[in-house]
């Protein structure tokens, strides 16, 4: 087992689609990314790589008829330690929520509990991309929640799991839902539900295509997506109420709708390119090349998200991942 054999059975190009979540959450949750936020960072990277052990482990048959080349059915990689692995990441997935506290816990135990009843069970069910579209969600309400540890004072912001008594960082960041103090954990979470439910969707689409991967013959599934992403790409970019002072990341008043706007148009042509031409011809290399774009354009959706949340300096960082993926992506494929 070498570590090419792992990175390819943890399809590793695919985790820099994972802090944006997050980072997603805290900010339109309205609150500053902090300690907690790394923390449900860390959990959101081991409980993805735990999915992916656990979806190889699970369809190790599968794969032995329609891809022999992975890494469990041609041998590189045993069930046992692809299991085990699945188990190891799913225990630091929670205790790195834990470290956010005991709402980031309960969200990354649903987060949990989502992933492997999709692996095992609600994967080839009709349930199944709405089980996916749900553990997407989940993960940026992680990010709400363990961010959501921070209080926030009428004198300013802590940021979340910062020492008991530490200063004021200026003036308190307001998001849609939560303004200014004694705003609540429950109504910034009530405020990032609107971005869970936008990338929700995109993953929906893009785990209904994948079901078609290897076998391709489907129009209507790639058609669909490509019709869904152009809708979520309008209400991306659609102009958001502003906060009352920009949160921590802002560059101007303006910078943050004009930079949603702008990434809404690069995650639409991400992911929609590859959409249609999957469409015109519903080839399994088309249709998979299509699943690829669905998986990178979560990046400049979740960019764009965090822009019209305010935070156009967050947004230009969860941006900077696209080039790390794309690079990886030719390397280790993230399907």
């Amino acid at each position: 087992m070498s570590a090419r054999d792992w990175a390819e059975l943890l399809r590793v190009s695919a985790l820099f689609t994972v802090p944006g979540d997050a980072l997603a959450g805290a900010v339109t949750s309205g609150v500053r990314p902090g300690r907690g936020t790394a923390l449900a960072v860390g959990a959101s990277l081991c409980l993805y790589e735990a999915g992916m052990a656990l979806n190889d482990w699970a369809d190790r048959a599968e794969d032995a008829r329609e891809r022999p080349h992975r890494p469990i059915p041609s041998g590189r990689i045993s069930p046992s330690a692809a299991l085990a692995a699945a188990g190891g990441l799913t225990a630091a997935g929670l205790a790195l929520a834990a470290g956010a506290g005991r709402p980031a816990l309960a969200v990354g135990s649903a987060l949990a509990a989502t992933v492997w009843s999709y692996d095992l069970w609600l994967k080839h069910t009709p349930a199944g991309p709405a089980a996916m579209g749900a553990a997407r969600a989940l993960d940026l309400l992680l990010g709400a929640t363990a961010t959501a540890g921070g209080t926030v004072t009428a004198g300013g912001t802590r940021g979340a799991g910062a020492a008991p008594g530490a200063g004021a960082t200026g003036a308190a960041v307001t998001g849609a839902g939560a303004t200014g103090a004694g705003a609540t954990g429950a109504a910034r979470l009530r405020a990032a539900l609107p971005s869970a439910a936008l990338l929700g969707a995109h993953t929906v689409a893009v785990t209904t295509v994948s079901r078609r991967e290897t076998q391709g013959g489907s129009t209507a599934a790639p058609l669909a997506a490509l019709t869904l992403t152009g809708v979520l790409g309008a209400a991306v970019a659609r102009p958001h109420r502003p906060a009352s002072v920009p949160p921590p990341g802002a560059t101007a008043p303006g910078a943050g709708p004009v930079l949603a706007t702008a990434l809404a148009a690069v995650y639409a042509g991400t992911a929609g390119r590859p959409l249609l031409h999957a469409a015109l011809n519903p080839s399994p290399p088309l249709t998979q090349r299509a699943v690829g774009g669905g998986i990178r354009a979560m990046i400049p959706l979740q960019a764009a998200l965090t822009a019209r949340g305010g935070a156009a300096g967050v947004a230009l960082g969860v941006m900077g991942l696209a080039p790390l993926a794309r690079t990886l992506a030719r390397k280790v494929s993230p399907t």
